[in-house]
């Protein structure tokens, strides 16, 4: 199926689809699983690798350079949630976030953590081995029904424990779409009295870039998120957020030489006394030019809040498109508080089946086994003729 032109489009941002080439005639949906390079983005990787193999890729210069570059992305990131750059430590994606803070909590045997019944697989398997290592209890309170009007504070809030010493949670749900009350949970644990301060970690694989966040008017203590979703940044580069207070209690579970701080002439002084604490060794530094200059594109298309109205206003458009379909339903009763649109499909066709013939006429969504369904994602340069393309398609599909 040829995509047509949208000169037209109502989209205002519909000029940045000249940043994304790799967008060309295809509709994609799946920023939810990794977002499209921009141009600038995929040049200055292929510069970064010029650079270092005409200067020498183990070379003073390359290291100057490089310790400049993670200074520059460092405070890039800072400034995109409104805190000091040396709360950000640079990761390869959540999961690593998540691992720092989870294997580096100073657990008691018996203490307890509280997920949700929503939370990413991995993040689960991480939990799991940490109880079965330091002998500690999990659970899971249900928040995947509160779309239907139960208040998931309350929810998470009744599912505290004396021992409850950690709650994590995602702010953006990945499966339905559903935007958490961060600031609300947070005070609601805050005020939860156990034998510890509960103390919370975020998922925010799929908030940041769609969220507007100022962690400088929240208490979290752990944010972990990542570069190559919703920024459209390459993969293998994302990072945690350690409030300053929680600085001293997390111990860094692998070490290398970035978790090291050195005086002028090289000698060893002790740990990094900043998010550095939490890197360890040698990453593919080119790729961190390249979240840097996909920052910057999305920077220059608008504010965050600018940025996200303009989500919310596109998933709503595809919402209500999806309302008209026979046999459609979508999971939220609302248009999306967010980019992620899920639905069901009733009728012959599996969900594995109709996304297979949607990318044969170059659609790209992706099915979500709990709960089943088809998980489409509208990013704020999306076209309204995109949205318009794909449910004609699924239209076709469905007859």
């Amino acid at each position: 199926m040829a995509l047509q032109s949208s000169l037209d489009d109502p989209n205002p941002f519909f000029s940045l689809r000249s940043e994304f080439p790799g967008l060309g005639e295809k509709g994609y949906f799946n920023y939810g699983g990794q977002g499209p390079l921009p141009q600038s983005a995929f040049q200055r990787i292929l510069e970064t690798y010029q650079f270092l193999e005409q200067t020498g890729p183990f070379s003073l210069t390359a290291n100057r350079y490089f310790q400049t570059e993670m200074a520059q992305l460092r405070q890039t990131l800072a400034e995109e949630f409104q805190v000091a750059p040396a709360t950000i430590t640079l990761t390869d994606n959540v999961t690593a976030g998540c691992n720092i803070v989870l294997w580096g909590l100073p657990w008691q045997k018996g203490d307890h953590i509280l997920m949700t019944d929503c939370e990413h697989p991995g993040v689960i398997a991480i939990v799991q081995a940490l109880s079965q290592r330091f002998e500690l209890t999990y659970s899971t309170c249900p928040i995947l029904a509160t779309q239907q009007g139960t208040d998931p504070v309350a929810v998470i809030q009744g599912h505290l424990t004396p021992k409850t010493r950690l709650v994590i949670f995602s702010h953006l749900l990945w499966n339905n779409g559903q935007v958490l009350p961060l600031a609300d949970i947070i005070q609601a644990c805050r005020g939860f009295h156990g034998e510890y301060p509960v103390q919370i970690l975020v998922d925010g694989a799929q908030a940041a870039g769609s969220l507007p966040l100022d962690f400088s008017t929240l208490s979290v203590d752990y944010y972990a998120f990542t570069g190559h979703k919703w920024f459209c940044g390459p993969a293998g580069v994302g990072g945690l957020y350690v409030h300053p207070e929680r600085f001293s209690e997390l111990a860094p579970t692998y070490v290398g030489w970035r978790s090291l701080r050195y005086s002028s002439s090289g000698e060893v002084l002790g740990w990094a006394e900043d998010g550095r604490r939490f890197e360890v060794a040698t990453a593919a530094f080119p790729q961190y030019r390249g979240l840097q200059a996909a920052l910057m594109v999305h920077r220059q298309a608008g504010t965050a809040k600018d940025r996200y109205h303009q989500i919310c206003t596109l998933s709503a458009t595809l919402w209500q498109g999806l309302q008209t379909l026979p046999g459609v339903h979508c999971l939220s009763p609302h248009p999306p508080a967010a980019g992620l649109v899920s639905f069901e499909v009733a009728g012959p066709l599996s969900h594995g089946e109709i996304v297979q013939r949607l990318e044969q006429e170059r659609f790209y969504l992706r099915t979500i086994v709990d709960p089943s369904c088809i998980r489409a994602c509208c990013h704020y340069f999306t076209e309204v003729a995109e949205i318009d393309r794909l449910l004609a398609a699924l239209k076709h599909i469905l007859a």
